[in-house]
């Protein structure tokens, strides 16, 4: 795992070819094929925390007047690492966002008032609810959230990595998943693989994964293999489902958060119960 930044724990941190036209057999020029649009992604939404990154984030069904909500990962939590099988609801919580604005310069200091989910269970993420509102932090600052998409991420997309704390973004595609992913006591489900373009470094722990024909978070960064060990602190290892394991040293991974929605209702309340949410229970 890699280390947050300032932290005394170990933690986890963790591109395209155009289209020439088509020549119809008659030979008559076929109108270009239509290349997808492509998003601008810059530093818009996201957070700096003590010691790692982040992001404001919307489901696609909040509303401007809900609590906001702020996307890291589990291991970025301010209490802590989650135990394997630990799921965290519900905490009361203080913490202190810097809010960016496009150019990657910090415009506001939100807060948390409680820590609405944290898990290092199947998944690596912790979820803030904020003291502000979507709508008081869009009409007072100009920023809008980032909305998490809901529908599982494609092999070959083209994303970035945004990090709030490095005021960095990475650039490169999702390579593939992974079936389980394994580092230390804690175990990944479908975990999303980097082409190596994305060698992210401590400090861009918990920072969103964005789609960029979509604009939308599709993942949260958290882990790379940085020694070539097998399956320990700060080496993750790749396990298939017939239980082989595979090292890729040098690669980094995220976690796939489509299955977040469904476990949020209306004004942005978890609901572990819903039809549709798989997120680990406590």
């Amino acid at each position: 795992m890699r280390k947050p930044l300032a932290a005394p724990l170990f933690a986890l941190v963790i591109a395209g070819a155009g289209t020439a036209p088509a020549i119809a057999a008659s030979g008559t020029t076929a109108a270009p094929a239509k290349k997808a649009t492509v998003q601008a992604v810059d530093f818009a939404g996201t957070v700096s925390l003590s010691n790692c990154s982040g992001s404001v984030i919307r489901f696609p069904n909040s509303a401007d007047n809900d609590p906001a909500l702020v996307l890291s990962n589990g291991h970025c939590l301010e209490t802590g690492f989650p135990s394997p099988g630990q799921v965290i609801v519900g905490q009361s919580s203080s913490r202190t966002f810097g809010l960016l604005n496009s150019s990657g310069s910090k415009v506001a200091t939100l807060r948390a008032s409680k820590v609405a989910y944290s898990t290092m269970t199947d998944t690596d993420v912790t979820i803030y609810q904020l003291t502000s509102t979507y709508a008081q932090i869009r009409n007072t600052y100009g920023i809008n959230a980032l909305t998490v998409a809901d529908t599982h991420p494609v092999a070959g997309t083209s994303i970035k990595v945004v990090s709030g704390y490095w005021k960095r973004i990475y650039s490169c595609n999702i390579d593939g998943f992974v079936y389980r992913l394994k580092e230390g006591g804690w175990t990944w489900k479908d975990s999303v693989r980097y082409t190596s373009a994305c060698n992210t470094i401590g400090g861009t722990s918990g920072s969103p994964v964005v789609d960029t024909t979509t604009g939308k978070v599709v993942a949260v960064n958290n882990t790379g293999n940085e020694d070539g060990a097998t399956c320990t602190l700060n080496n993750p290892c790749e396990v298939d489902e017939s239980g082989n394991v595979t090292v890729r040293q040098g690669i980094n991974y995220a976690e796939e958060i489509y299955q977040i929605p469904a476990c949020f209702g209306a004004g942005n309340k978890l609901d572990l119960s819903a039809s549709g949410c798989t997120l680990p229970k406590p």
